[in-house]
């Protein structure tokens, strides 16, 4: 058994965009399915969460992947002012793009015609990327300045175990309720 398991860790090692999108092919429809849980839904909608997953695998956890290599490119040192930097830099780069996409991709995979996904996007985006900035340069700061970088995205996976439960809820919420927030 433990070669399997040394087998696995050695994989993941070499391939951390697997490994990456492993985890939010778990972690993404995880989350799906506590905010269906915490807001009550009779039955859980696992076609909603198999789309968190997908989406969660193949597009944020590359996408991420890339980003982090960016960002250790261009700031190579693990120290306060890097990791500061990096994340100022992360919200006004990755983020929005990442939020943008992430309604317009659920959109297009909920069956919505491309101008009801940018409809979806117009509303929920704003609300979306003020809770984003509120939480985001923290998680991020530690995440450069206390995680081994081999550990990165799986760190930044389990931050996203609360993030994809809120970005299912702001997905799942009507513009109707949006005003739940009271972020405006």
């Amino acid at each position: 058994m433990t070669t399997v398991f040394a087998r696995i860790v050695k994989f993941s090692i070499a391939y951390p965009v697997t490994r990456g999108m492993a985890s939010y092919a778990v972690i993404w429809p995880t989350g799906c399915l506590i905010q269906q849980m915490a807001f009550g839904d009779e039955q859980f909608d696992f076609a909603r969460a198999a789309r968190f997953g997908l989406f969660g695998a193949f597009y944020v956890a590359p996408t991420l992947n890339a980003w982090l290599t960016v960002a250790r490119y261009l700031y190579p040192k693990n120290d306060l002012r890097s990791a500061i930097i990096k994340a100022l830099l992360e919200q006004v780069t990755y983020s929005p793009c990442a939020m943008v996409s992430f309604y317009f991709g659920m959109s297009l995979l909920e069956g919505k015609t491309v101008e009801e996904a940018k409809k979806e996007v117009e509303k929920k985006f704003l609300p979306t990327y003020k809770v984003g900035v509120a939480v985001w340069p923290l998680l991020q700061v530690f995440n450069y300045t206390m995680i081994p970088e081999k550990n990165r995205i799986p760190f930044v996976s389990l931050c996203s175990l609360a993030w994809s439960s809120f970005l299912a809820y702001m997905n799942h919420c009507s513009v109707k309720k949006e005003n739940l927030l009271a972020i405006k």
